[in-house]
């Protein structure tokens, strides 16, 4: 079987080196750049299956690789870990608005590092080898053979995580989930209670899927617990 390629893009040469280390390890390729220009002139000859990227980088910083990575067709399924020495919400939140599949504060732990690692392989997988099957929720259609979400007919572009979500939820219409089970079923790793996580998803897919995002219409807010799809769609 073929090893993962990941692409960790750190300036600090002992985290860079320690990085590299146990991804290889633990049986990993890894390829490392001190800044982000480096790694986007080479990713299209070379295109790795994961993004580590420290957000405090000489020249562009990692939420502007992040934002470049999303907006180009090649790049835009590929899972990000974002790195921050920083432990401000804003950081956090505003890198997963942008596409980010996870982040972690530093300084951090090889072993947590891995494990999310590893969750992100398996979740990605899991996602690419779904069986063939059509959801209807009123005007959305989920196509999980094809990966593709439509609504009226056209096309909604989805991160991973955000189509995760909305295919979970919508296999479940209805049914109240919380957002730690959210965070196990879609990220397979314990957040420590980073619910937030998930709000932050949920608000920016609904910005894709509803017609008013301020008054959904397919997915619910469950004061103090979680998340529920309801097809009104078809009401």
């Amino acid at each position: 079987m073929a090893k993962e390629l990941i692409y960790v893009v750190e300036d600090e040469q002992h985290i860079q080196q320690l990085i590299k280390y146990n991804l290889e390890t633990s049986g990993f390729k890894v390829s490392v750049f001190n800044d982000g220009e480096s790694a986007l002139e080479i990713y299209e000859t070379d295109k790795p299956d994961l993004f580590i990227l420290d957000i405090m980088l000489p020249g562009i910083d990692g939420l502007e690789i992040c934002k470049k990575l999303r907006a180009n067709p090649k790049t835009k399924n590929i899972p990000i870990i974002m790195l921050t020495a920083k432990g401000e919400e804003f950081d956090r939140v505003l890198g997963l608005e942008l596409g980010a599949d996870d982040y972690i504060t530093k300084p951090f732990s090889v072993r947590e590092l891995i494990a999310r690692v590893k969750a992100l392989f398996r979740r990605t997988y899991s996602t690419t080898s779904t069986e063939d099957t059509i959801i209807k929720c009123g005007e959305i259609v989920i196509d999980c053979n094809r990966h593709e979400v439509t609504k009226k007919g056209c096309k909604i572009e989805l991160p991973l995580k955000e189509y995760e979500l909305l295919k979970l939820l919508a296999l479940n219409p209805g049914i109240v989930m919380s957002r730690e089970l959210l965070l196990e079923k879609i990220w397979g790793f314990d957040y420590f209670g980073e619910t937030r996580t998930v709000d932050v998803h949920i608000r920016y897919l609904r910005q894709k899927i509803e017609d008013d995002d301020s008054n959904p219409t397919y997915i619910e807010t469950v004061r103090g617990i979680g998340y529920k799809f309801a097809d009104k769609g078809d009401k």
